[in-house]
């Protein structure tokens, strides 16, 4: 490696950020979040630490330039840290949950009662004054409620669901036949793979409830342990595998006074339920076929629970979910998308209202003839936009980012990734944000202590978007550096943008400590349209790798000091999946790898997400045999050290224990990393802090001797 000066400065930031990452979340720590705006726009609920190491969320409330403090669970009586319900453990593992204390809430239409869970308990606050109180509840609260009109508060409760009024009556409306069946919560794929958390929604008249009954009685069973205690019983998930059973999800109409209405639909022909609602116009959900090629939206009839369509959608590959999508206007009209070719467009009632080349991201909202959204007009940037009739399309948020917003009575809150770092305000009236500027709310996150210096770059023929991440402290033309690739490269996520997110500074931490890191947006990942999603339909493999090894080619030509006779790539859940790949079949480009919570059988990864992109594992095997790392283990070549969480529920920890041993069997050398206790997103501080000093260090080893052979 080229000789190098540091300073002293550079040389302790650097060695304290992966302790600071741990303690601070990824930096997500005191960020405003959850944001709810009042009916006259006056007043913003939100959640927040009270600084960027404090992991309890309070609920807060801004007005007229003041943030007042509504709910603290360090002062609540009774609110202590009891044992988290095991739904609400497993909901807070689906929206990737990293803080306590208060998490989530929601409240009535007019903003004025706030319901929130602690430790299983139920309570309430009103924002006009006063102190939150508790509400008697039948048994450990999950995902509670207010009613529109603020009267009742509903909840689920040991999988039955619950209507409680603020004087402790309670009224069980639906009860949990077995073990296998709940009501009111997201089935496993919804929460995993729809992005659908909820699984109830309260009429505008607050008398009756659209609730979904889930039997999971068909689906696989798995069991996680913790090895690291032996004594403790495993935990048994019902988690459907490609190719195998769902869950059985039903509608339900209740009303509080206990009658109860099925809403009819051809369940064996659309048996996924992707969306819900209720609004002036009635109840409505969306359904979607096992193949996930037809999407219908339909309305129910309250009264009958028959349904009619309302619109459907077909397309050869799969029908793109949007979050958001479908809603509805005053008027009836329906908001939804449409792809056609390059462009993922905004329909209003049947009427594209954004212009060809403009990617729709996400609806967020509605109100009267506004459509507030998410969309870009650059793969790099995600603005915030607001559609209305007569005025057309306007940009809210100005200055490069990612953003997502929420809007009601003339404000609108935008946060998002900025160039500074995460940040979140509000806007009044007509402004924009920068044409005045929003009115900022506080954030108390840590400054993180390296700061991103990424290079953004257009590379080869298919114009990929990537950045490029030099070491501080290097001269161009001064010596060679080893590159390390840092890709996620899978649908759902970009890393290549014009804005500092958590994984722009874990690449800048990588990049001080001696590597040229690239990061690169390939085929498959979002905002580059339809025909750029739907590439990977049948093959996840192939374009995603062939995207990697095309960039890092494009970039060491037009900067002579990467190293490709070193380089190394890391990556974590697809991202590592794609690391492993790269050293087993592409082992000239690709010298060591870091691979975590790496997929390494498709056919073991859920239905709704993998048939997506590969389709039914028994009518096309061919899919999953050409995307999965199984089967190829004996090409392995180079230093490979897989990292897997233990009690990881999402990618078992068995994808890694089964490809190991397919190594083993092979005789070729590798390292396995296993972290006891350890889910999806790994929680321990000091796990995650090391973690970034030991795949520094085996990558840094793996090179060096790659080198000294040659």
């Amino acid at each position: 490696m080229p000789s190098r000066t540091v300073t002293s400065e550079q040389s302790t930031n650097s060695a304290d950020f992966p302790w600071q990452f741990a303690r601070s979340r990824r930096f997500s720590l005191g960020v405003p979040r959850h944001f709810t705006v009042s009916p006259d726009g006056r007043r913003v609920l939100f959640v927040r630490t009270l600084s960027g190491t404090d992991p309890v969320g309070r609920l807060w409330q801004y007005e007229d330039g003041t943030e007042r403090l509504l709910a603290d669970p360090a002062l609540l009586v009774g609110a202590g840290p009891n044992a988290v319900p095991e739904e609400e453990r497993l909901l807070r593992e689906r929206a990737r949950e990293r803080t306590v204390g208060v998490v989530s809430y929601a409240t009535d239409e007019a903003a004025r009662l706030v319901a929130f869970a602690l430790s299983g308990a139920l309570w309430a606050v009103r924002t006009d004054g006063g102190t939150p109180f508790s509400v008697p509840a039948a048994g450990p609260v999950i995902d509670p409620r207010p009613s529109p009109d603020g009267r009742y508060i509903a909840y689920v409760s040991r999988r039955c669901f619950h209507v409680v009024d603020l004087a402790g009556a309670d009224r069980q409306l639906a009860r949990a036949e077995g073990p296998e069946i709940s009501y009111g919560l997201a089935e496993y794929v919804a929460a995993e793979s729809m992005h659908r958390l909820r699984g109830y929604w309260w009429a505008p008249d607050s008398r009756r409830v659209l609730v979904a009954r889930v039997d999971t009685g068909r689906v696989e069973r798995r069991y996680v342990s913790d090895p690291a205690d032996p004594t403790k019983p495993p935990q048994a998930i019902r988690y459907p595998a490609a190719g195998t059973p769902n869950a059985e999800v039903t509608l339900q109409l209740l009303s509080l006074e206990g009658e109860r209405v099925e809403v009819e639909w051809d369940r064996k022909a659309y048996e996924y339920v992707v969306a819900a609602g209720w609004d002036a116009h009635g109840p409505f959900i969306t359904v979607q076929s096992r193949d996930q090629r037809v999407v219908r939206t339909l309305a129910v009839d309250p009264e009958t629970g028959a349904t009619e369509v309302l619109h459907e959608r077909t397309d050869p590959a799969w029908v793109e979910i949007i979050g958001g999508t479908p809603a509805r206007t005053a008027s009836g009209a329906l908001v939804l998308h449409e792809d056609e070719g390059d462009t993922r467009y905004l329909t209003v009632g049947g009427r594209r209202v954004t212009p060809e080349g403009m990617q729709l991201c996400a609806v967020l909202g509605v109100e009267d003839e506004r459509v507030l959204f998410t969309a870009s007009e650059d793969p790099l940037e995600t603005h915030v936009w607001c559609h209305e009739p007569g005025r057309g399309n306007r940009r809210l948020s100005r200055e490069p980012g990612r953003y997502t917003g929420v809007a009601r009575g003339g404000t609108v809150v935008l946060a998002g990734e900025t160039l500074r770092g995460d940040e979140a305000g509000v806007l009044r009236g007509d402004e924009t944000a920068g044409d005045p500027p929003y009115q900022a709310l506080t954030s108390l996150a840590e400054e993180p202590s390296v700061t991103p210096r990424p290079v953004h770059l257009t590379l080869g023929e298919r114009e990929l978007r990537g950045a490029l991440y030099l070491p501080s402290w290097h001269e161009e033309g001064t010596g060679k550096l080893p590159v390390l690739l840092d890709p996620y490269g899978g649908p759902g996520i970009q890393l290549v943008g014009r804005a500092r997110g958590w994984f722009t500074y874990v690449s800048q931490w990588f990049a001080e400590q001696g590597f040229a890191v690239l990061v690169v947006d390939g085929r498959g990942t979002p905002n580059r349209g339809p025909a750029w999603e739907k590439t990977i339909h049948g093959d996840q493999l192939t374009p995603a790798l062939e995207d990697q090894v095309d960039a890092l080619r494009a970039a060491a030509a037009r900067y002579a000091d990467l190293d490709l006779t070193r380089v190394a790539i890391r990556g974590w859940s697809f991202g590592g999946f794609l690391a492993a790949a790269a050293v087993l079949h592409r082992p000239e480009i690709f010298h060591a790898a870091v691979a975590g919570a790496p997929p390494t059988d498709q056919r073991m990864y859920d239905t709704h997400w993998k048939e997506r992109f590969l389709g039914d594992p028994e009518e096309q095997p061919e899919n999953y045999v050409r995307s999965s790392l199984a089967g190829h283990g004996h090409l392995l070549s180079r230093p490979l050290l897989l990292v897997h969480g233990l009690a990881d529920d999402n990618v078992a920890a068995a994808h890694t224990l089964r490809f190991s041993a397919e190594l083993l069997a092979a005789g070729k050398p590798h390292s396995v990393l296993p972290l006891p206790g350890a889910t999806h997103l790994p929680a321990d501080d000091a796990v995650n802090a090391q973690l970034l000093h030991f795949q520094r260090d085996f990558l840094l080893k793996a090179l060096e001797e790659r080198a000294d052979q040659g």
